[in-house]
């Protein structure tokens, strides 16, 4: 089998398929065909011009684009390996991965233009400069140029399951993120095991709105959709407006979001009158997600639940049927089909059931461990195991739920507090639009939990008020010590809240 010719076998398949529907440029419609000849010329305009060969990397700096899917693909195709930078950071923290991976060439929206001309002369290994349009500066490369280049099958490149195909960079809320290298056979397995355990199929469409930066965009759906021959609507970012559009006119099946963005369109005046009969699957994923914004979705019938996936691993890796959604309320469900799960001890020893412990992962869907950090590698992937540093425990009918990370938990007066439990309670006042809870320092409890909240406008709940809700619903030692109120909370690059950046703002004030 030749690996990394996804689009050219899918080009024989299914040649007049529907692969993608650019929302950017007037929900163009793409067929496989058209896709694999373009992406045949992206890759040969790759070897040609850039002179990019197997093993090299190549970083990419952009909003979701049809462009940006094309790189990914190409770069597949003859062994390039794509290095995905997050647009949020900083100059100053991009350096610091472009230094860790390396890359030969860099490829640009020129929406970034200031970032990129900042990063100028920092990273020697960069040779191309290419713009996905006007270029920023004299000698750079628009990527147009591809247009003139053959669209003719290129030749076999001699790729192995094992070889990296992206470097795709974690949360980094505790220092700078590093870089899970996504192999062909990472990729390729969780696409398997997510199309034969979740029950995807040629007809399913998704709103791809997720960032291409994160496991999230890349894994969910897109790959999964190509591989089994679907349609990916293909968006810059997330929009309220434009997905309750997309779901009303354009043949959605799958929706796969962080819950800030459930939240917020829970609270957009479109909610109560959209349509949600034609999905069919509505997930959560990269956060704990508040149990209001389950219940909202089945009071409009929709059997919305959580993921659980990260970007070592998948991010695919669990899938709860339909019919035990609200039996079994905060559940990510059973392992897919190729993932075997574990909950331990911190003696390695595995936990019985209803009790929290570390979860680790096994499976062909796993990362090849973190680029150029060998120490980190061998701590995170342990006899063949990932340890992911989240809690979890799993019942007496073998039902998995994700308590939260071994991080985050609060220790106070001796108990265990696990912030998901409180921001859940959190998030069920009237008054609170979005919550979290972090852990900061008690001369007598040793931590104690702060919640942060943000109010919805207009309302004038207080602190008091607040504990007093919490104290109704929750065991005295997990109830939150004090609150503090702000106009929003600080988000990562993924789209969840960071809570490092609060942690280091309020030990300081406390």
């Amino acid at each position: 089998m030749i690996v990394g010719d996804w689009l050219e076998r899918r080009e024989r398949l299914t040649p007049d398929k529907v692969a993608l529907i650019d929302a950017i440029n007037r929900m163009r419609p793409i067929t496989y065909r058209e896709w694999s000849r373009t992406v045949n010329r992206t890759a040969r305009f790759f070897q040609e011009g850039l002179e990019i060969r197997k093993g090299d990397r190549v970083a990419i700096l952009a909003y979701n684009s049809v462009e940006y899917l094309d790189t990914w693909f190409a770069l597949g195709r003859i062994g390039g390996i794509l290095q995905t930078l997050n647009w949020r950071l900083t100059p100053h923290e991009l350096t610091g991965l472009l230094w860790n991976a390396e890359p030969v060439a860099f490829i640009y929206d020129p929406a970034f233009a200031s970032q990129v001309n900042a990063l100028r002369g920092e990273v020697p290994s960069i040779r191309q400069w290419v713009s996905l349009g006007a270029p920023c500066a004299p000698g750079d490369i628009p990527l147009h140029l591809r247009d003139s280049v053959s669209d003719a099958p290129l030749p076999e490149v001699a790729l192995d399951w094992e070889d990296p195909w992206v470097i795709c960079y974690t949360g980094g809320t505790t220092g700078l993120p590093k870089g899970a290298v996504l192999t062909h056979r990472a990729i390729t397995a969780n696409a398997i095991s997510t199309i034969v355990s979740w029950g995807i199929t040629p007809d399913d469409v998704a709103i791809l709105n997720a960032p291409l930066f994160h496991t999230g965009g890349l894994n969910v759906f897109t790959a999964p959709l190509v591989y089994i021959g679907g349609t990916s609507i293909v968006c810059k970012g997330f929009d309220p407006n434009q997905v309750f559009d997309l779901i009303r006119d354009a043949g959605v099946t799958l929706f796969f979001g962080v819950p800030t963005m459930f939240v917020m369109l829970q609270q957009h005046p479109r909610w109560t009158e959209s349509d949600f009969s034609r999905l069919k699957i509505v997930i959560s994923g990269g956060a704990p997600c508040p149990m209001p914004v389950f219940e909202k979705f089945w009071e409009r019938g929709v059997n919305f639940k959580t993921g659980y996936g990260l970007t070592e691993a998948g991010p695919n890796n669990f899938w709860l049927p339909p019919q035990d959604v609200r039996r079994k309320p905060g559940s990510v469900g059973f392992p897919l089909f190729h993932v075997d799960m574990r909950v331990v001890r911190e003696d390695g020893t595995d936990c019985g059931p209803d009790e929290v412990g570390e979860l680790i992962i096994r499976g062909p869907h796993v990362c090849a461990g973190y680029w150029n950090h060998p120490q980190e590698t061998a701590a995170t992937i342990r006899d063949g195991w990932l340890h992911t540093g989240d809690l979890a425990r799993r019942d007496a009918e073998g039902y998995y739920y994700i308590v939260g990370r071994l991080k985050d938990m609060i220790i106070s007066g001796g108990e265990n507090v696990y912030p998901a439990e409180v921001e859940s309670i959190l998030h069920a006042h009237p008054d609170v639009v979005e919550a979290t809870l972090i852990g900061v320092p008690d001369p007598l409890w040793g931590e104690v939990g702060l919640a942060c909240v943000v109010r919805r406008p207009g309302a004038g709940v207080t602190a008091e008020e607040i504990i007093a809700f919490c104290r109704e619903r929750l065991a005295g030692y997990k109830v939150p010590k004090a609150v503090v109120f702000l106009d929003e909370l600080p988000k990562t690059g993924a789209g969840k809240v960071d809570k490092q950046a609060l942690r280091e703002r309020y030990r300081e004030n406390r």
